[in-house]
């Protein structure tokens, strides 16, 4: 038999249907606890663990004082995207994503995204994408892990599509955060730093198919040390 989920699990759904419907569109203000409690024949404490739980998955904020309430929120690309790497990088704790997997999707991405940002990329975008070039000669690999990461996060935003930006960042940023930091060999940055610039080239030309194979080849280099720093991580 199906375990009932506690009543105020039950009411948190409900008006996520009710939001996620447009029932209740972003800026709007949900109906105060009494009407709530009084609509669901629940109690108002079940009515406010409702409510925090939508607050914690970020669907409403409650706002205090006589003009306050609780409101839909209005989501923000980087929200969803932080959210979506929380819950990647737990799958990956817990082995139900391997590194391979990652990878896969990342190409999946990343690819088409570069042949997007050929087409569509600035001025403004070329030029914050040549301000990450490093000199793997004379950094150290604490100094090339941030422009590393910042120049893979503005190549998906010269791509011009906020969708596949929020979808492609987390799985990015699970794989740099868990194996880059600070497990990189030194010859890995000099191969990053060739591909960085050949991916660039090829965007600044707008070579869509030539950035789409840059980016491609980019990453089944970076195939291998990733492999390997995740065997030498795993416990026996």
């Amino acid at each position: 038999m199906t375990k009932k989920p506690p009543a105020y699990q039950a009411l948190a759904a409900e008006l996520r249907e009710l939001i996620v419907a447009g029932r209740f569109r972003p800026g709007d203000r949900l109906p105060v606890e009494p009407e709530l409690s009084a609509a669901y024949g629940v109690s108002r404490s079940t009515v406010r663990e409702a409510l925090r739980l939508l607050a914690s998955q970020n669907l409403i904020a409650t706002v205090r004082g006589v003009a306050g309430g609780s409101f839909v929120v209005t989501p923000r690309p980087e929200q969803i995207s932080d959210y979506l790497a929380t819950s990647l990088n737990l799958l990956a704790v817990d082995t139900q994503l391997t590194v391979d997997q990652f990878l896969e999707i990342r190409d999946l991405l990343e690819v088409p995204a570069a042949g997007f940002a050929a087409l569509r990329r600035t001025p403004e975008d070329l030029a914050a994408l040549r301000a990450t070039l490093f000199d793997p000669g004379a950094a150290s690999p604490e100094e090339m892990y941030e422009p590393n990461k910042r120049f893979h996060a503005l190549l998906l935003g010269a791509c011009g599509n906020p969708l596949l930006e929020v979808v492609a960042r987390p799985v990015f940023q699970v794989l740099d955060e868990r194996f880059l930091r600070s497990r990189a060999p030194g010859r890995f940055w000099h191969d990053v730093d060739r591909d960085h610039r050949e991916i660039l080239a090829r965007v600044e030309a707008g070579d869509e198919p030539g950035a789409r194979e840059a980016q491609h080849a980019h990453l089944a280099r970076l195939r291998g040390t990733y492999l390997a720093i995740d065997r030498n991580a795993t416990p026996g």
